[in-house]
């Protein structure tokens, strides 16, 4: 299923002439990856960012330090800047991000293992996406792959 979604993604950024770019903390580069094992993808993949630490978020992706220490590296405004800070790093018409705790250490009562946030940019458009995932480290992260890749066809669709 994932390798389907991830095809559609591409088919219609193609068609449409859009370019993609990705920012991942919890998903460690499998959102990327998903993306890269498509031939063809050159043609709307700009690139990726695994930005697993804070300061990696704050100087690649212009994640603003305040914002990490006000709201949580698992939020949703780090999520919608990190969104924003690939598209304008990679010269991308759309990004989509991903940060989250996959455990199976880090929960806390209000962000539990699985927490993941998605944020995204389209144009002017910004949003972002809360989901609890359950499973194994690799299961969680799997999880949060297919749900970038549907957030990504119900935007650009």
């Amino acid at each position: 299923m994932e390798n389907n979604l991830a095809k559609r993604v591409v088919t219609y950024l193609i068609e449409r002439s859009l370019r993609l770019a990705v920012a991942e903390s919890c998903t460690g580069g499998q959102l990327a990856a998903s993306f890269t094992a498509i031939p063809g993808v050159s043609a709307c993949f700009m690139g990726g960012v695994v930005a697993y630490h804070n300061r990696v978020k704050e100087t690649l992706l212009s994640v603003p330090t305040h914002m990490i220490n006000t709201y949580g590296a698992v939020s949703e405004p780090v999520a919608i800047a990190m969104a924003k800070g690939a598209a304008q790093a990679m010269h991308a018409d759309v990004a989509v991000s991903t940060t989250g705790i996959a455990g199976p250490g880090g929960g806390m009562p209000d962000k539990p293992v699985g927490t993941v946030w998605f944020g995204w940019q389209f144009g002017e458009l910004t949003g972002a996406k809360k989901c609890l995932f359950s499973g194994t480290r690799d299961q969680i992260q799997r999880q949060a792959v297919i749900e970038a890749h549907k957030i990504l066809l119900e935007i650009v669709v």
